[in-house]
């Protein structure tokens, strides 16, 4: 293999299998352990792979709702109520949006009540003039990575 689409394959071979060796994933690129350790690290220090978790399947563990809690936001308090949002527990993706609201988040809870509790209690922020929450009825996809192409 040549070394042009080295990076590239690299997250690929590690979106296919996040917990590959070093050594595994040099025998499948067909180069070194040292050049992979080399672009792994190199990879890392761009940003471009923030970490490696497991992907949780919240519902098994009791987190049986999923909600998507659309936000407006008065203007100046956006970054500092989304790192609100972000410190709570529950709260698994955060995003800044453009279109009627301002703020996407979505949380895991274990039942209605619980989600009942967290917008209760988001509402109580003084920087919030309008929410609007969404239930998961179903889940065909979530967590999905693709693969980058190689041109």
């Amino acid at each position: 293999m040549t070394y042009e689409h080295l990076d590239t394959e690299l997250v690929n071979a590690l979106i296919g299998n996040g917990r590959a060796s070093l050594r595994s994933l040099a025998e499948e690129l067909d180069v070194s352990v040292t050049t992979v350790s080399n672009h792994l690290n190199d990879l890392e220090e761009r940003g471009v792979i923030n970490g490696y978790s497991p992907i949780v399947e919240y519902g098994e563990l009791g987190y049986d709702v999923t909600a998507i809690l659309r936000l407006k936001v008065e203007g100046s308090a956006l970054p500092d109520l989304t790192e609100r949002l972000q410190g709570h527990r529950q709260m698994v993706s955060v995003y800044e949006v453009t279109g009627e609201f301002d703020v996407i988040g979505i949380g895991k809870f274990e039942d209605t009540a619980d989600m009942n509790a967290t917008i209760k209690d988001l509402l109580a922020d003084a920087d919030i003039n309008e929410s609007s929450t969404a239930v998961v009825l179903n889940t065909p996809a979530e967590n999905e990575q693709f693969e980058i192409e190689i041109e």
